[in-house]
Order: structure tokens, then sequence, then C-alpha cells
């Protein structure tokens, strides 16, 4: 696990062509938002790819910095050709997502395999 700040962790795994990132933040509203965006793009360096699946089972409610720092980091992503898929998502924070517009903005799949096959989700 890699601590980015008090309430915030990361498990990072490398798999073939992909990083898979678990966010931990079980309780959002009692803790800042740490440079998400920037911590992850780092990591993508490090383990020389340019594909990310973000795995968000380990939040609670989605808030709007976060959802500002996945939209940072998928911009950056997709600027520089790469790939960034969510997965995980509670139902609660995929409805987030929809009531923000940004369900069509940012892939959401239901679990690791199909973010890396590209299988899209269905709603739950």
């Amino acid at each position: 696990m890699l601590t980015l700040a008090p309430g915030w962790e990361l498990q990072v795994e490398r798999g073939p062509d992909w990083l898979f990132v678990r966010i931990y933040n079980p309780e959002p509203e009692n803790s800042e938002i740490p440079d998400l965006a920037n911590s992850i793009w780092t990591l993508m360096h490090q383990h020389l790819t340019h594909r990310v699946v973000l795995e968000l089972d380990g939040i609670g409610l989605l808030r709007s910095e976060l959802i500002g720092e996945l939209l940072r980091l998928h911009r950056r992503i997709c600027q520089q050709g790469g790939l960034m898929r969510l997965c995980g998502l509670s139902a609660e924070n995929r409805r987030i997502l929809e009531t923000c517009g940004l369900a069509g903005r940012l892939p959401i799949y239901e679990c690791r395999r199909d973010a890396v096959l590209g299988r899209p989700s269905k709603p739950r």
C-alpha cells in the first residue's frame, strides 16, 4: 500500500500492458483530497505504461474534488495517447457521475477484467 495523505491509500499492481490502482478512502468527508492525478501519473511513468484501470470500490461517496482529479488525470492520459478506465463504482457513485453528465466521458466498467477487455458496463 502506498499512502498519499491521511485517509488516502493506493494499492498498485502491474499487469501486462496495464497498471491497476485501487484507491482507498472509506471516509472522504473526513480527509482532504491529495494530488491524486499527479500521483497516479507518476506511478504510470514509473511502471512504463500508458494504460491504467482505477478500481474505485474502496472509496466512499464521490466528491466534486475527487471527480475533478479523475477528469484531470483522464485528460492528461488521453493527450498522451493512453487509456484510463474506471471500475468498481458503487451504484450511488455511478449515479453521481451520470447526474454530472460524466458517465459518458469517463469510461466505466463493472470489474477489472471488463475494463481491460473494453466490455461496456451495464448499469446496476
